[in-house]
């Protein structure tokens, strides 16, 4: 059975470590690779994650967390090795989870909509379906 990852896995010191891998290829090329295994949710959370970094008014510490989330995303060393059938991407979604729930007051309807026209872009439309 998988190990359940919570916050404190993905503490600030863990996620700034991480935050070192992280390049707007590196994340769309990992996506493009991955997608199916992923899952539509996951990528899309993560799109949202990366239009907030985007905002302003989002503070420092929260973007520094986004981009460490990011960065354990398209990291090919972690806690669980994204190869493993199943559980490959749990690890990864906590991260992801962490990140959303610091970032929670900048995702607005203008992020989602950037976010779900990004999927579209990258993997087509049968990926937006997958959230909507």
């Amino acid at each position: 059975m998988a190990k359940e990852y919570t916050e404190k896995d993905f503490d600030e010191k863990t996620l700034n470590k991480y935050s070192e891998n992280y390049t707007d290829k590196g994340l769309w090329d990992k996506i493009k690779e991955n997608a199916k295994t992923i899952g539509a949710g996951l990528i899309y959370k993560a799109f949202q994650l990366y239009y907030v970094t985007q905002n302003p008014a989002c503070p420092m510490k929260v973007k520094a967390t986004i981009l460490g989330a990011l960065g354990y995303l398209i990291s090919p060393i972690d806690f669980i090795p994204d190869l493993l059938p199943v559980v490959g991407y749990t690890d990864d979604a906590a991260a992801i989870a962490v990140a959303v729930a610091m970032a929670q007051m900048y995702i607005d309807d203008d992020v989602k909509f950037k976010a779900k026209k990004k999927i579209g872009d990258l993997l087509g439309d049968n990926f937006v379906r997958e959230i909507e």
